[in-house]
């Protein structure tokens, strides 16, 4: 393995592991040093300073390497275009009325009705992440990406299922409720459900951020492609 592959690898788990590490094992003990603030400042400064370790350690890896298979084809672009909008329309809705948020009132959110997107999971949010992660290594699957867009789709997924865990010890009953009328697993069926902001910001955001893409990249993505 090369040197640069080998630091995108040890960047990426050093940004998974130390989420996983301050959510979970470690957070209570930061928590009663540092207290709530202080926890948050320093969970802050490692996750930005482990992404940007990743975000750096990928960008040195040359683009190309030897892909899994022909992303470049138009079957893999329609499927990531695809995958992105759905990704695009969760993580919108995901910013109204999240019970999984730190926001106060979290435990009244979750007493309520399932609306917009939680009719397709109680992660939205990370099920965005998640299948955007999915979308870039169907176009794109070279090492440098498989490794980047992996950790982030397994932080998103075994994260969220790892947070079911701990609202059900913070929120007692109120998640718990939540946990009973929602799903981790999307549901298709509910984004008929997921309403009019949650689309319309979700397609607003899918043109614009492909639109970036020419910009940022130099190359065209999502329906760009074919125009």
């Amino acid at each position: 393995m090369d040197q640069p592959l080998a630091n995108l690898i040890a960047a990426s788990a050093a940004f998974v592991g130390s989420h996983f590490a301050m959510s979970h094992p470690l957070r209570a003990g930061l928590v009663g040093k540092l207290g709530d603030k202080g926890f948050q400042a320093v969970y802050s400064l490692v996750s930005l300073g482990t992404m940007a370790w990743m975000v750096l350690a990928f960008r040195a890896i040359e683009p190309g390497g030897v892909p899994l298979w022909d992303g470049t084809a138009q079957l893999p672009w329609a499927i990531g275009t695809v995958l992105m909008l759905l990704a695009s329309v969760l993580f919108v809705g995901s910013l109204f009325g999240n019970p999984a948020l730190p926001a106060p009132g979290a435990a009244a959110l979750a007493d309520k009705p399932v609306h917009g997107v939680f009719h397709v999971t109680r992660h939205p949010m990370m099920w965005g992440f998640a299948l955007w992660a999915l979308a870039h290594i169907i176009v794109s699957p070279t090492p440098r990406c498989l490794v980047l867009c992996g950790a982030i789709g397994l932080l998103a997924l075994v994260g969220s299922h790892m947070q079911d865990r701990k609202k059900e010890a913070l929120m007692g009953a109120a998640w718990a409720g939540w946990e009973a009328r929602t799903s981790y697993w999307p549901r298709l069926g509910g984004l008929a459900r997921a309403g009019a902001v949650a689309w319309i910001g979700g397609l607003l955001l899918w043109l614009v951020g492909s639109w970036a893409h020419i910009s940022a990249i130099g190359m065209a993505a999502g329906i760009w492609r074919w125009f």
